[in-house]
């Protein structure tokens, strides 16, 4: 049974950079979506970036771009998160997921995302 393991969460000031890995394991058979979500406390789950797995074909959400960048290792099951130039406003529990495509590209719907990892804290200070 797959499941996804995140690791490289951490507490950094602001300005700093940290980066995520998310290892599929126990994969049978390749989720065409990976992603990247975080949730703040009291607020919703949200999309921060995903990964179109068979072509590489990235998206983020307008408040990391130009400031995270996802990133994949077919060869490892591996998933990466480079956060830099991070804000106090960065602070949550990210997760990995893994889901499913529609024409080709990935949604940014939690609900189309079928194995999640257990989270990492990141925490960013002022």
């Amino acid at each position: 049974q797959e499941r996804l393991v995140e690791t490289g969460g951490g507490s950094v000031q602001a300005g700093g950079s940290l980066r995520l890995s998310c290892a599929a394991v126990g994969v049978t058979s390749k989720s065409a979506c990976m992603g990247w979500f975080r949730q703040a406390p009291g607020k919703e789950r949200e999309v921060v970036a995903r990964i179109y797995v068979f072509d590489g074909t990235t998206e983020y959400a307008d408040s990391v771009k130009g400031r995270f960048t996802v990133s994949q290792d077919n060869a490892k099951n591996t998933m990466y998160l480079q956060m830099d130039s991070l804000t106090p406003e960065d602070t949550a529990m990210y997760y990995c997921a893994a889901g499913v495509s529609r024409e080709w590209r990935c949604p940014p719907d939690t609900y189309l995302y079928h194995t999640w990892g257990q989270g990492t804290q990141v925490t960013v200070a002022s």
